[in-house]
């Protein structure tokens, strides 16, 4: 939220994505926010807040809890910077199965079908969950449209002479992470040579009820370590 430190707020949009840059595959598993789960040191929590309580180690420690993967990397940014490093990019088209809307974020709301989405739209896409018939759930997966129509566009742009560099620089001032510039620029190259047909996207499921007065998800543990090994 705005005035917040974007690496000590409560994370919204959550995925554990994984390239293997020997076969160009690609795996993306979305994690619903109020998944509760243990964090580090901080007991069992809804998973959006090891970001607040633990920072971006606190995220990688959850997620390794709930998948038992380890992550190598933790990207994170906020919502303004997301919006324009879609624009950067030209914007982005993605699949869109069912018509949705928001009255707060997007009155009109998105059509059924191949849509094309500037910055402002593709974060509401990613966003919105109300109107949604799985909630939480659904709006994990169409975070993950989201995610396949940011790497289209880069595969197509990525012989374009300085397309990469840029996309490096613009991920440097739009994006927090320790990764040396280098380090993004072979991961930008590793995500543009991912074949669109060996990507694979799920979403851990789980059930939702209480702790407390707190609505949460209580997460299909077996599920999401199977998903883990998978």
């Amino acid at each position: 939220r705005r005035g917040e430190d974007m690496l000590r707020s409560r994370g919204d949009a959550l995925q554990l994505v994984g390239l293997n840059t020997r076969t160009g595959a690609a795996t993306a598993i979305g994690v619903p926010r109020d998944s509760w789960v243990a964090i580090p040191g901080h007991g069992r929590q809804k998973i959006n807040s090891a970001l607040y309580f633990a920072g971006p180690r606190g995220m990688a420690g959850a997620m390794r809890n709930l998948t038992g993967i380890s992550a190598d990397y933790v990207l994170v940014t906020r919502f303004p910077f997301f919006e324009q490093m879609v624009d950067d990019i030209g914007g982005i088209t993605v699949r869109n199965p069912r018509r949705f809307a928001d009255p707060n974020l997007k009155m009109e709301g998105f059509k059924k079908g191949r849509i094309h989405l500037r910055g402002y739209d593709a974060m509401a896409f990613s966003r919105i969950r109300k109107d949604l018939p799985g909630g939480d759930f659904d709006r994990s997966a169409n975070q993950q449209r989201t995610l396949r129509g940011i790497h289209a566009r880069v595969r197509a742009m990525a012989d374009k002479p300085g397309f990469i560099e840029r996309g490096v620089m613009t991920v440097l001032k739009h994006m927090s992470t320790n990764a040396s510039p280098a380090e993004l620029y072979e991961i930008a190259q590793a995500g543009a040579h991912v074949d669109p047909r060996k990507i694979t996207t799920c979403v851990i499921r789980g059930r939702t009820g209480y702790v407390g007065a707190a609505s949460v998800v209580f997460p299909d543990v077996a599920q999401a370590r199977r998903l883990g090994r998978d």
